[in-house]
This record gives structure tokens, C-alpha cells and sequence, in this order.
């Protein structure tokens, strides 16, 4: 029992550290503003990779058939919702209701 505990103490410690570290060293200091702008971009560069695999290739290969891979086609407008509303609680809002409606009347 000793054992299972240090691997979820150590598996807790991989998982916090990388977070909390940089932001205690660098919570005091003044960034450049090359590497503020820099640094504002990597939460869309995360979604973005991380939504696209989704997106294009559901099982794995690209498929873009509009039965096989609705989330792509429902994605056209909700990323539609989200350039002109700049909100985020309509965007999730508008796929939630998109994909909804396909699930209800097409699939």
C-alpha cells in the first residue's frame, strides 16, 4: 500500500510542477513585450491542435462525408458564431444546439 501511494504523490508532483513552476518564477518579473505577444497565441495554437485531428480525421483518416463526420460540418457555423459574437458562451452554446439538432432530425 506504502508503494501505490508514493506513485500517486510522484504522479500528482509530474502533473502540478510544470504547472506552478513557471508561474512562481515568473509571477515577479516584467516579460518583454515581444514574448507577452508571443506567449498570447499558444492557447489557440493548443486548440487548434488539438481540435484538428477531431475535426478532419475522426477515425484516424481524413473523412469529410457529411454523415461520418458531422462534427466538421457543425463546426463551419459555430466557428461562424464565434467570430461574430467574440463570446464564448454563445459559440459552445451554438455547437451544443447544432449538434443536437443533427442528432435529432438527420442521424
Amino acid at each position: 500500500m506504502p508503494e501505490k501511494a508514493l506513485l500517486i504523490f510522484l504522479m500528482a508532483a509530474v502533473t502540478y510542477l510544470p504547472r506552478v513552476l513557471p508561474v512562481l518564477v515568473l509571477s515577479h518579473r516584467n516579460l518583454p513585450e515581444t514574448m507577452k505577444r508571443w506567449l498570447s497565441y499558444v492557447p489557440v495554437a493548443v486548440l487548434a491542435a488539438l481540435l484538428t485531428p477531431a475535426l478532419f480525421a475522426p477515425a484516424g483518416e481524413l473523412d469529410l462525408a457529411f454523415n461520418a463526420n458531422p462534427a466538421f460540418w457543425v463546426s463551419i457555423p459555430v466557428f461562424a458564431i464565434a467570430i461574430f459574437t467574440r463570446n464564448l458562451f454563445a459559440t459552445v452554446l451554438g455547437g451544443m444546439l447544432l449538434i443536437a439538432i443533427y442528432r435529432l432530425f438527420i442521424a
